[in-house]
């Protein structure tokens, strides 16, 4: 299906190869001033002053000729030689059909279908998730709807904090508790018990226990560190509590993330690869890839092109223990050998871009990717009312569970004040509350560059009016609702036939989702998303407000804006989906 946009495009483009000049200056956007036109080419200037011609008189010859191809196209210039271009009402009568006959309202798939792996999410087992990790999962879930919309393979990753030290501290604050578990005891041959020893809570309460009384007895400290060694080592004891640890933790993140309609396709950790570390580190050395300095192994990656000095990756401390880069090379071997993608996504904050810098650039020294291979998807932080990140009153990291109950009591709140789903029952009610809390989260985020801090204001996310989530669940329940009544009242849709403005500007909004789409995807920016969705939204709602529907006598202009208000909500329903928002269908 080809838009408006583009079929104009392809026809100024053959009327500056008809007058003689380049056909790539015959792009055609959305005017800046719909008020006089549309669509406006600006084409004729760049023309003008490459050939130092006059811009008016190149103008007045492309015109002649687009004129002459194309007598449904009215042309006008302005200023110095800007294409004004007014379509007939039959250009957007028959794109608006085209667009409500298609499933997806005219988005079309990717030129080539790409298999990619989206790691997001990167939560450590043990610890209750907070705000820190909303960025992550919105996006990155933003990001494998869309990329599968558009018809990429995709994989997504959790990428679980499951190795290092936080686990020996776990386990020595554990044994300090219950000694007489069976893990503790080095010459116990198993088997292990199948139950946990404990529950999420007990992991949350002993992790800040443990991590206290290291930070104030470095004898403590030794002691975890030694038990992480053990636990890498192999010892069986200690690898059944890990065990134990990731099911629990993943039980838990997972009523996390599915109260955010967020889901992985693998739920794989750090200790996944660890067995694969000693092969690799050993295969980095022989092929030179790796380098010993001052008793550690690393890997330049500096460049003599560099703007800023990058230090050397280090693969193995002095110490011989394996980091954090370590892993995540490993991680990047079992991916290639398991799934081979083509393009692996890491959507982490914009705090680790040295460190992917560092472990982008040795994979591709390694063999392990290809130069563009591997992309960091940064993003910026979520600040207080005060500018900084944000905390709990008390100064505590705010848990994401919190957040999210937060949300729903501010949405019940919300929808009592606008006297909406008063006739739902209790149930109802709640699945709709659950439904507006996640929009407000969502849209909240997502609306902004990405790269960018955003101040997070729950009171004016979760409201009905302005550029929030729950204003577009409710234009979306609006139009179904219109639409169940005109079926009530026997009313079917018919085909369009704009003649109104408000007409044509929906159909413009409509025309532009592909855009939209590929714009999203190329930059991995789900605030384009956001925009599109707004302003379908308002087009709409400037729409019904302009062009009665059901009230009106015409019978073929209701059925045609009937078909508009159909299209209207499969779109917008569309792209609410792609932002990760469901729109309940009364309110």
């Amino acid at each position: 299906m080809t838009s408006i946009l583009e079929q104009l495009t392809g026809a100024v483009s053959d009327a500056f190869a008809a007058a003689g000049l380049p056909r790539d200056l015959g792009v055609v956007i959305e005017s800046g001033r719909p008020d006089l036109a549309p669509y406006q080419c600006n084409g004729a200037l760049a023309a003008a002053k490459a050939a130092k011609a006059n811009p008016r008189a190149l103008a007045e010859t492309v015109a002649a000729q687009l004129t002459a191809a194309r007598p449904d196209l009215a042309v006008e210039i302005a200023g110095p030689g800007f294409l004004n271009i007014t379509p007939q009402d039959a250009l957007y009568d028959q794109r608006a059909d085209a667009l409500a006959a298609d499933p997806r309202t005219g988005a079309r798939t990717a030129d080539k279908s790409l298999k990619v792996m989206i790691d997001f999410g990167g939560p450590n087992v043990a610890k209750p998730m907070h705000v820190g990790h909303l960025r992550s999962s919105v996006i990155g879930d933003c990001l494998q709807r869309l990329m599968r919309f558009r018809g990429h393979r995709v994989i997504s990753d959790i990428h679980l904090g499951d190795w290092g030290l936080q686990m020996g501290q776990l386990i020595t604050e554990l044994e300090d508790e219950q000694p007489d578990l069976p893990y503790f005891d080095a010459g116990f041959t198993g088997p292990y018990p199948d139950e946990a020893p404990v529950t999420i809570d007990d992991l949350a309460r002993l992790y800040p226990q443990a991590s206290a009384k290291g930070k104030a007895d470095p004898v403590r400290q030794e002691r975890s560190r030694k038990a992480t060694a053990e636990l890498q080592a192999g010892r069986p004891g200690y690898r059944a509590l890990l065990a134990h640890f990731i099911a629990v933790s993943v039980a838990a993140l997972k009523d996390d993330f599915g109260a955010l309609g967020v889901h992985f396709d693998l739920w794989k950790g750090e200790s996944d690869v660890n067995d694969l570390i000693p092969a690799m580190v050993e295969d980095f050395k022989a092929r030179g890839v790796a380098e010993e300095s001052d008793g550690a192994w690393i890997v330049r990656v500096a460049r003599e092109d560099d703007n800023k000095e990058l230090a050397p990756l280090i693969l193995v401390s002095s110490q011989g223990s394996a980091l954090y880069a370590t892993t995540d090379l490993a991680t990047i071997l079992e991916r290639r050998r398991e799934q081979d993608p083509e393009l692996i996504l890491y959507v982490v904050d914009l705090g680790q871009s040295d460190h992917f810098e560092q472990v982008f650039r040795a994979a591709v020294k390694a063999g392990l990717a290809q130069e563009g291979g591997l992309e960091h998807v940064k993003f910026g932080t979520v600040n207080g009312p005060d500018g900084k990140r944000l905390r709990t009153r008390a100064g505590g990291s705010f848990r994401l569970s919190d957040l999210i109950e937060e949300a729903r009591a501010r949405a019940r709140q919300r929808l009592t004040e606008a006297g909406l789903g008063a006739e739902l029952p209790p149930e109802a009610f709640e699945d709709v509350a659950r439904k507006v809390a996640n929009a407000a989260i969502k849209f909240s985020d997502l609306q902004n560059v990405r790269t960018t801090n955003y101040i997070f204001d729950l009171d004016r996310f979760v409201s009905f009016e302005g550029k929030t989530g729950p204003y577009l669940l409710y234009q979306a329940v609006r139009i179904g609702s219109l639409l169940r009544k005109a079926k009530g009242e026997g009313l079917e849709p018919g085909p369009v036939r704009t003649g109104h403005a408000a007409e044509a500007a929906l159909v413009r909004r409509l025309d532009g989702f592909n855009a939209a789409l590929e714009r999203a995807e190329a930059g991995r920016a789900p605030h384009l998303l956001c925009e599109h969705a707004y302003s379908l939204a308002q087009a709409f709602s400037a729409f019904y407000t302009q062009c009665p529907i059901l009230p009106e006598k015409d019978e073929a202009i209701r059925a045609s804006r009937l078909r508009l208000a159909e299209a209207a909500l499969a779109q917008l329903t569309l792209a609410l989906d792609l932002i990760g928002m469901e729109a309940p269908e009364r309110m």
